[in-house]
């Protein structure tokens, strides 16, 4: 079956994300873009997810609990898992990577923590945009003992993607697609080294309007995380 997909979404707890990019309001807003596949991927965090696969419960969402780790170069790579627990034990294991530097809200935004029906819980007092301490030689592994699978997001922006801060794609890093961004300059397509690399597309919305109507499509047996999981581990074919 073919389904339309974005697995590359902010909520209200990245600091980075805008206060209406609440669990409820993201399934409602993705339910309008015809999305089937949705991921969850907060800065260094899986803090919210649990909160939206219970709003996207019933809904006709395929729900992903997931991550967009920094690692230590400051490349931003995301994780997704089969499980909400798979989820929240990696979010434990990456929260004790990360430096203890509180958040300041005026600085960096709110990181606030919220229930499935937009219940505010708390903020997360640990600044989430800071870069861990986990190597990006170690992430796929590290990633797959939590069940999970992982790639570089944004790889063709000048800051925070896997070329800006390596300079190549290492083909000895054992990614199985990367992601680019929507509006990836064609002539980034050309680049010798990304010969043979598969590539997809997500939003990386921080906004409700970020959020474009469906475009992408993946083909998978069956509408589960574990699909789309092993979707990805094939290179998205």
């Amino acid at each position: 079956m073919k389904l339309h997909y974005d697995l590359h979404l902010h909520s209200c707890l990245s600091p980075c994300g805008d206060e209406d990019m609440t669990p409820a309001n993201l399934t409602g807003m993705c339910i309008l873009a015809g999305l089937d596949v949705v991921a969850l991927t907060d800065h260094n965090t899986c803090g919210n997810c649990r909160s939206f696969l219970t709003a996207a419960q019933g809904r006709g969402l395929v729900a992903i609990p997931g991550m967009e780790l920094t690692t230590a170069e400051e490349i931003h790579i995301l994780c997704l898992f089969p499980d909400i627990n798979k989820a929240e034990a990696f979010s434990v294991y990456v929260h004790a990577c990360l430096p203890p530097i509180p958040n300041r809200p005026a600085v960096f935004g709110p990181q606030i923590l919220m229930g499935p029906g937009d219940e505010k819980w708390g903020e997360e007092l640990t600044l989430l945009a800071s870069a861990s301490s986990i190597g990006v030689y170690e992430v796929c592994p590290l990633v797959e003992r939590f069940g999970g699978v992982c790639f570089p997001a944004h790889i063709d922006r000048p800051s925070y993607s896997l070329l800006s801060q390596l300079g190549l794609w290492d083909p000895g890093l054992p990614f199985p697609l990367a992601e680019v961004s929507a509006h990836c300059p064609t002539d980034f397509f050309k680049r010798p080294d990304l010969n043979g690399v598969p590539l997809i597309t997500d939003s990386d919305a921080h906004f409700l309007a970020g959020i474009p109507d469906a475009r992408q499509v993946m083909e998978v047996p069956e509408r589960t995380p574990q699909a789309v999981l092993d979707w990805l581990r094939r290179g998205g074919s």
